[in-house]
C-alpha cells in the first residue's frame, strides 16, 4: 500500500511540475536597454556575464542590485545585464535607476513577451551567470551575494 501512495505522490508532483521547454546551453540575449541602445550577449564572450531578472517592487532585488554592480566594478572580466521583468511603465523603471544607480545595463522586459532562451523567472530575484564560452555556469534563484558569485566564478 505504501507504494502505492507514493506512487501517487511521485506522479501527482510531476504533473504539477510546470513544463518548461529546456533552456539552451548557450542561450542567446538580444534586447534594447533601457537608454535605446542595443545588447547583444554574444559579444560579451571571453567575459562571465550576470544575467539578472528583478523588479521595482522586489526588496531583495533591490538590495541585491548594488552588490551586483560591486562586484562587476571589480571584476574585470566580469560584465552584468539587468532584466527589469516588470509591466512597470519604462519611465518609472529609469526613474527608479537614478535612485538606485547599476552601472550596467538594464532591459525592460514584459510579462506577456518573455526573452525566448531563457526561462521564465519563478521569483525574483533570479540570476543566470554566463560563462566566458556563452555557456550556462549557475543558475541561482533568490539574491546573490559577492561570495555566491566569486564562488561560481572560482575565485
Amino acid at each position: 500500500m505504501k507504494w502505492l501512495v507514493s506512487s501517487f505522490l511521485l506522479a501527482a508532483c510531476v504533473l504539477a511540475t510546470p513544463a518548461y521547454a529546456a533552456m539552451p546551453a548557450q542561450p542567446s540575449l538580444k534586447v534594447t536597454t533601457l537608454d535605446g541602445k542595443p545588447y547583444d550577449l554574444a559579444s560579451q564572450r571571453g567575459h562571465w556575464v550576470i544575467v539578472n531578472f528583478w523588479a521595482t517592487w522586489c526588496v531583495p532585488c533591490i538590495k541585491e542590485l548594488p552588490d551586483i554592480a560591486h562586484f562587476v566594478a571589480t571584476h574585470s572580466n566580469v560584465r552584468a545585464i539587468g532584466i527589469a521583468y516588470d509591466d512597470t511603465d519604462p519611465s518609472d523603471i529609469r526613474a527608479f535607476l537614478d535612485k538606485h544607480p547599476v552601472g550596467y545595463p538594464v532591459a525592460q522586459v514584459t510579462m506577456d513577451k518573455p526573452l525566448p532562451d531563457f526561462d521564465e523567472p519563478l521569483g525574483l530575484p533570479t540570476t543566470w551567470l554566463i560563462a566566458p564560452d556563452g555557456k550556462v555556469a549557475k543558475h541561482f534563484m533568490g539574491p546573490v551575494t559577492p561570495a555566491l558569485l566569486s564562488a561560481a566564478i572560482g575565485k
